[in-house]
Formats: structure tokens, C-alpha cells, sequence
């Protein structure tokens, strides 16, 4: 049989290499022992390695110091670590730092053989000049796949790392504004896991404390008032799954607290009852704050949050990531398009300059709902979308707010038309046009409401709904 590869091993313990060692030749593989790290390095530098399998426990080195090692000195080699003392953070530590894979022993020979086989046939698909980086285009075609649509190059790094941990036990934790897609990414790691059981998502702040641990862990029939059945929490429907906890910082300290159980033992029980559950559910949390800060503050427990953020993942907000900006925009326009029965809509070159000089203060999500207003008012037989469509505070962002705003103010009909426009904007743009507003005026309302053609009261409750700073008519700050 022709020789498959080079594999070095490297161990101390005899008796582990010997049986790992038969099993690969047996495979058509050439095996190299090293029973420490030094001779581990040198057959690393000498070049004839196509794949290292390292103990974490190397005499005069460790796993992790042959990672590093290999990646410096030949960063095409594939390295699979294992550890008869590890644990999920050891696992996910490793991934993280560029492992190929993790094994916990006592090690099954026929998952080792078929991520060896994987390893190495992926190094003989790689260019000759792999650059470390995957290529845009990869990283374009392997989120369209996952319902993720982007380029940036963030984007490639986010999919690397959650192809490496998906497939373990280990929670997740994603952090960013609102309307970044979290929960678009929680179902990425559902998808890439291999997972059976189902995708559940719950969000922690729409229930008040009493749903919520309902919701989670289900309750028995007479537990309380309305309880006139048993009925499974989130974790029982999550079972051989993935479940979500979305707004995770917003649930009680009591609750944390059964939470935590759960996360480390994997069981509990349904309110009001006594029989204690087995679940296997993969964690996935998300949150729109800083949740450390919470922490800090007491308001959620230091030992859930190191217990949640085994890896943690933050999601960048539109604004930074203005090349994300155009390919949401043709997907949302051809979607809503679709789902309105109108022609395809295409999105010319001037509407994309006005999207990528917007600042999305409600992200993807506010994006969607822009390019869906516009399909929304498009003539039926338009072929692309008329940028004076969008939302004003997009449309008009680059001329003086006086200038947007004055037209007809003098007018009944001019002044009824300028308070319809500030009523059907959505929240994100009716706040971005109000904050661009009161900058301009000094926060004197009375003038913005004037310039704006609707009534004060109006200027006010919104700006004090947003959190925005105003003056009243006398001057005063209010």
C-alpha cells in the first residue's frame, strides 16, 4: 500500500502511542514517535511532517507549545490535540489557538481515523501558498449557505471559529448591538454542530420572572394558577438540540442560579415537581449590553457569565462594516420584491452610496425595513429602487436639515404632510432625523418643531422616548 502521509506523534506514555501508532500504519500512513517536545520540534523544523497528533502532556514542552511551534514554523500542518485531563474549556482553547481537532481520552480509534483521513485530505486541497486567511469568496459562499449574507473579512474569522466549536459541547456567547443577527448566528452554530434535536430560541426579557421559569423549565399540572396541564419547558423541547437565550442578562439572580445547575450538571427539575430531568442541550446565549459591566454591578452572577462565555463572539455593528452593506441591500430588495408580487428590483449604484454614508443606529435590521419601504412604495413597473423611497433621515442625510425639512411649512398641507412623515418613520430613522434635528437647533425644540411643521408636544415625547437632549421654550435644559 502507498504511503498516505507523515504523521508525527508525540507522547510519552508507550502504551498509548503503540496502539495509535498500529492503527495508522495499519491505515497506509508512515508514523514518527517523539516522547518529548524537543524531538517533536526538530522533526517539526526538519520538514517531514504532514501531520502532527500531540499529547497536552509533552516532556520538556506541552500541546499547546507544539501548536504554537507548528504554526510558526509550518503553519500548512494540521494539529489534533488530546488529553486524558482536559475539559471543554481545554477543548475550546485549543480550537481557538488553531487546532484541528480535539480528543479527550481514552480515544475512539474509528473518530481518529476518520479526522486524520479529513486532515490530510484537506491539506492536499490546499494551495501550495495557503494564505491564512480563507478567500472572500469562500467565506461569501459559506455563510449564503448558513442564511448569512456578507463579505467582510470579519465575517471569514467568525465562520472559522464557529466551525471549530460547534461541533463541541462548549456554550457560546454572542455579544452586539440590536439588530446584528445573533440569532441568525446562534442557528449558524446549530446548523454546523450536526445536532439532531431542534433550534429553540427564547427571549428572557419578553417574560416576566414567573413565565420565564416556566418557560424554561416547564411545569407540572397545579403548580400554580392556570396550570391545568404539565407542559415541557424550553430545555425538554431543546433536548439532543440547541437552545438560544437571547437578552440572557435580563434574567432574575434566582433564576441565574437554576440556570448555572443546568449548565453544569444538565439537569433539573420542572416548577412544582420533584423528578429530576436529563437533558443534553447545547447553550448558545446572546446579548445586547455589557453583560461584564452587569456583572460588576451584581446584577448577574459572575460564575454564570465565565460558565456562558467558554467562547465569546462579538458581532460588529453595520456601521463599521461598510462593505456588509450592499449585498443585504440587493438580497432585502429581491425578497420583498418577491413577496409583494412586484418585478425584480434592482438597486442602483446612487442608493448604495446613501446606505454605506448612513450610521444603521438599528443595524441590519434597520436596513431591512428601509429597502422594505421602498420596494413597498415603488411604482409596480419600476425595474430599481427610487432612493427618494427611503427613509428621510437616509435620503436627505447629506443636505441641511433645514433644507429637508422647510419645504411648504408655511402651508396647512405642508405642515399635515411633514407630520406624517415623522409618524411613519421607523423607530430607528424617526430617531436619527430628531437627533440630527435638535444638534442643529441646540436642542431648542420649539425651533425643530417649527422647522418640522409638526407640534412641540410631538418634538418632546419623542425626544425624551430616545433619550435625546432638548431645551424647552424658555432655554432651559428639560
Amino acid at each position: 500500500m502507498p504511503t498516505r502521509g507523515r504523521i508525527l506523534v508525540a507522547d510519552e506514555e508507550a502504551r498509548n502511542h503503540q496502539a495509535l501508532c498500529a492503527l495508522l500504519k495499519r491505515d497506509g500512513y508512515q508514523v514518527e514517535v517523539a516522547s518529548d517536545g524537543l524531538r517533536a520540534r526538530q522533526a517539526l523544523e526538519a520538514g517531514q511532517v504532514d501531520l502532527l497528533i500531540a499529547s497536552l502532556l509533552v516532556p520538556e514542552s506541552d500541546g499547546f507549545e507544539l501548536l504554537r511551534a507548528a504554526k510558526r514554523v509550518r503553519p500548512g500542518v494540521p494539529v489534533i490535540l488530546f488529553s486524558g485531563y482536559g475539559t471543554i474549556e481545554t477543548a475550546v482553547q485549543a480550537l481557538k489557538q488553531g487546532a484541528y481537532h480535539y480528543f479527550q481520552e481514552p480515544l475512539d480509534m474509528d473518530l481518529v481515523r476518520q479526522v486524520v483521513c479529513e486532515a490530510l485530505q484537506g491539506r492536499e486541497r490546499a494551495p501550495a501558498a495557503a494564505e491564512p486567511d480563507p478567500p472572500a469568496q469562500r467565506d461569501t459562499a459559506d455563510a449564503a449557505k448558513l442564511g448569512i449574507i456578507g463579505q467582510g473579512p470579519w465575517l471569514g474569522r467568525v465562520l472559522e471559529l464557529l466551525g471549530r466549536v460547534a461541533p463541541t459541547r462548549a456554550t457560546v456567547l454572542l455579544t452586539g448591538e440590536s439588530g446584528t443577527g445573533k440569532e441568525l448566528f446562534a442557528r449558524a452554530v446549530h446548523r454546523m454542530s450536526g445536532r439532531k434535536g431542534p433550534f429553540v430560541a427564547v427571549s428572557c426579557a419578553a417574560l416576566s420572572r414567573e413565565l420565564l421559569e416556566s418557560e424554561l423549565f416547564g411545569h407540572e399540572k397545579g403548580s400554580f394558577t392556570g396550570a391545568d396541564r404539565r407542559k415541557p419547558g424550553r430545555f425538554e423541547l431543546a433536548n439532543g438540540g440547541t437552545l438560544l437565550l437571547d437578552e440572557i442578562i435580563d434574567i432574575p439572580l434566582d433564576l441565574q442560579v437554576k440556570l448555572l445547575r443546568v449548565l453544569q450538571q444538565h439537569e433539573f427539575e420542572r416548577v412544582g415537581g420533584t423528578d429530576t430531568l436529563q437533558v443534553d442541550v447545547r447553550i448558545v446565549a446572546a446579548c445586547n449590553r455589557d453583560i461584564a459591566e452587569a456583572v460588576r454591578q451584581r446584577v448577574f452572577r459572575e460564575d454564570l457569565y465565565y460558565r456562558l462565555k467558554v467562547v465569546e463572539i462579538t458581532l460588529p455593528p453595520l456601521r463599521e462594516r461598510q462593505e456588509d452593506i450592499a449585498p443585504p441591500a440587493h438580497h432585502f430588495a429581491q425578497a420583498y420584491a418577491r413577496a409583494n408580487g412586484r418585478k425584480p428590483l434592482g438597486v442602483p449604484e446612487r442608493v448604495i452610496r446613501l446606505l454605506e454614508r448612513h450610521p444603521w443606529p438599528g443595524n441590519v435590521r434597520e436596513l431591512e425595513n428601509a429597502i422594505e419601504r421602498a420596494v413597498v412604495l415603488s411604482h409596480p413597473e419600476a425595474t430599481e429602487l427610487d432612493p427618494s423611497l427611503l427613509p428621510e433621515s437616509i435620503y436627505g442625510r447629506q443636505a441641511p436639515v433645514a433644507a429637508k425639512v422647510t419645504g411648504g411649512l408655511h402651508s396647512g398641507a405642508g405642515r399635515r404632510r411633514q407630520s406624517s412623515v415623522l409618524q411613519d418613520m421607523d423607530e430607528a430613522a424617526r430617531a436619527a432625523c430628531l437627533r440630527e434635528a435638535l444638534e442643529r437647533f441646540s436642542g431648542n425644540a420649539a425651533a425643530v418643531a417649527r422647522r418640522l411643521g409638526v407640534s412641540p408636544r410631538m418634538v418632546r415625547y419623542y425626544a425624551d422616548k430616545y433619550g435625546l437632549p432638548r431645551r424647552g421654550y424658555g432655554g432651559r435644559a428639560c
